[in-house]
């Protein structure tokens, strides 16, 4: 038998109008429907609907993860500093750790993700290669000090998440682990009733290196991906490739200097000239760890922080400030040119290929260069995609020009490789009596970031409008107010509860239809019986919240279709 959760008793506070500080649909109406409650910056209370919610998410995970032979575990949150030292992600992490110490001055930090500490749960458990290959997973609450949380739920402090592990001895092994996890995402995010895509990602503070996103469109996400309309590639943004073209069918004349006073920017350079922004160079100079280096792309494009120090990763990349000037005469603000750039390590994005012309600094203030040519008159150290995509750049794939689109991330899966092994010195004894190094996967799903997905993705005008897997409740009874109304409300609900149906029942005196009603749209259970104006008949109403579709039926009808 089923529960019946009466409303006369749920904690239970609903809004008619949004929160003042929320910006995005999924914050404004889970506030808004009683189910969550802002703590404080980024923190957040989950109330008893939507505690039900999150539940019902992570049941959707862990039967699926259960289903591939995943084993379930729970690790602590509170993790000490050292094997984090270790990987060097106590630095690389920077400010987005939290961390602390005990009374004893010994420190900790509250664990944004795991990889470290399963890496040496398994060095103590596993001595053979007979104990592998293995799978693990926990859903635990997160930590990451965000500096600005924002959107409700999705990008709070505290978060709950699922992260497994795999652990293999060999790269097939690893590849079958990967391939597992990535159908078991697929089944869970089908499951849970959410629009998603599949993209190739890059593997950032995690390491590793193959490395795919689970992204759920809406226009309240965070991340940028492109999506080809003329074939399947999809891609987060900064994992995007443009191909490396040399152009040997060009003549250009020799270089040229031309007198262009105050044009330190592209846009007075272009004005000037007269030329398209295409036609000339940009030299951003940045800083990585500390030494100068100079990025290159055409001046109509931006250079992609973020691509440039997955890159460089794990070197700290930040941009030049005037002082950085102070001392080095060949570098000449706004005038940077490539040519004759000595003691620059010099870096440049792949449309800036050998055999391509530029217009660009001279190294000289007030003066620019034209005839500037890739590989003839200065060489590129290396080449990375460091441009920031824009809509129409040619797909990898096919050429076609690719598209971009806002969405949540919602999954990640990452073949680690042997990174954390080789740190933590993670081997068993292999078939033939030696020592083998294990080679592991590391697989994420942002299990109350999927609560925020699901209500982005799927309300309307009135509110949230939930799937049956991961609903408060499979049908929402409301009695519209009179006392035979209220008695045929609860028998509905006791005959469905019966059968395995979990009801919500709006019994509460003293409220108004219109109030219920409304309610009940913004509280977003799949199917809405009314007990209403033919009451005395014995007759209910069933709504669909999703299509609005309503129907009235004699109330055994009425159970029969809601149990079929």
């Amino acid at each position: 038998m089923a529960q019946v959760q009466r409303m006369s008793r749920l904690m239970l506070k609903t809004l008619r109008d949004d929160p003042a500080d929320a910006e995005t649909l999924s914050h404004k109406l889970l506030v808004r429907a009683g189910y969550v409650r802002r703590n404080s910056a980024g923190i957040w209370t989950w109330l008893p609907l939507g505690k039900k919610v999150l539940d019902n998410v992570s049941r959707v995970v862990r039967e699926e993860m259960d289903a591939i032979g995943a084993q379930e575990v729970l690790l602590p949150a509170l993790l000490p500093k050292e094997p984090y030292e270790a990987s060097a992600r106590w630095e690389e992490y920077g400010d987005l750790l939290f961390r602390l110490k005990d009374r004893k001055g010994a420190e900790y930090l509250l664990g944004p993700t795991h990889e470290e500490i399963f890496t040496l749960v398994v060095k103590d458990q596993a001595a053979s290669y007979k104990d592998l290959p293995i799978m693990l997973y926990q859903i635990q609450t997160k930590y990451r000090d965000e500096a600005r949380p924002r959107s409700g739920v999705l990008r709070g402090r505290e978060f709950q998440m699922k992260d497994s592990y795999s652990f293999d001895t060999t790269d097939e092994g690893l590849a079958e682990s990967y391939r597992l996890h990535r159908e078991a995402y697929q089944k869970i995010f089908q499951r849970l009733g959410l629009d998603y895509r599949i993209v190739s990602a890059v593997s950032g503070a995690m390491g590793g290196s193959a490395s795919e996103e689970f992204l759920a469109p809406a226009a309240a996400g965070e991340d940028t991906f492109v999506d080809c309309p003329s074939c399947s590639y999809a891609a987060n943004t900064e994992a995007v490739t443009f191909a490396l073209t040399p152009v040997t069918d060009q003549e250009h004349g020799p270089v040229e200097e031309l007198d262009t006073p105050d044009t330190p920017t592209i846009e007075t350079l272009a004005e000037h000239l007269g030329v398209p922004a295409a036609a000339t160079l940009k030299n951003l100079l940045v800083k990585v760890d500390g030494e100068i280096v100079a990025v290159g792309v055409p001046g109509n494009r931006e250079v992609d922080l973020g691509k440039l120090g997955e890159h460089l990763a794990p070197a700290v990349v930040e941009l030049v400030t005037a002082e950085d000037f102070e001392g080095r005469p060949e570098l000449v603000r706004g005038y940077v040119g490539p040519q004759g750039l000595e003691k620059v390590r010099y870096l440049a994005d792949p449309r800036v290929a050998p055999g391509t012309a530029w217009i660009t600094g001279a190294n000289k203030p007030g003066t620019h260069a034209r005839n500037v040519v890739a590989g003839r008159d200065f060489t590129v150290d290396e080449y990375l995609d460091v441009v920031v995509v824009e809509a129409g750049d040619p797909c990898p794939n096919c050429g076609a020009g690719l598209k971009l689109d806002r969405a949540i991330e919602i999954g990640h899966i990452f073949q680690l490789g042997r990174k954390y092994a080789d740190t933590f010195q993670l081997d068993v004894l292999g078939q033939q009596g030696k020592p083998v190094r294990v080679t592991m996967g590391s697989y994420g799903i942002g299990v109350s970031r999927a609560v925020a997905a699901l209500a982005e993705q799927s309300a309307d005008e009135k509110g949230l409008c939930w799937s049956p897997e991961v609903a408060p409740a499979d049908v929402h009874v409301v009695a519209a107010g009179k006392a035979a109304q209220t008695e045929l409300a609860l028998d509905v609900a006791e005959q469905l509860a019966a059968r395995g149906v979990r009801v919500l029942v709006d019994d509460r005196a003293g409220v108004s239809p219109g109030v219920k009603f409304t309610d009940a749209e913004l509280i977003g259970v799949p199917t809405i019986v009314v007990a209403g104006r033919r009451t005395a008949e014995g007759v209910v109403e069933i709504k669909d919240r999703r299509t609005g579709e309503r129907e009235e039926l004699p109330v055994a009808e009425a159970i029969a279709r809601l149990t079929a």
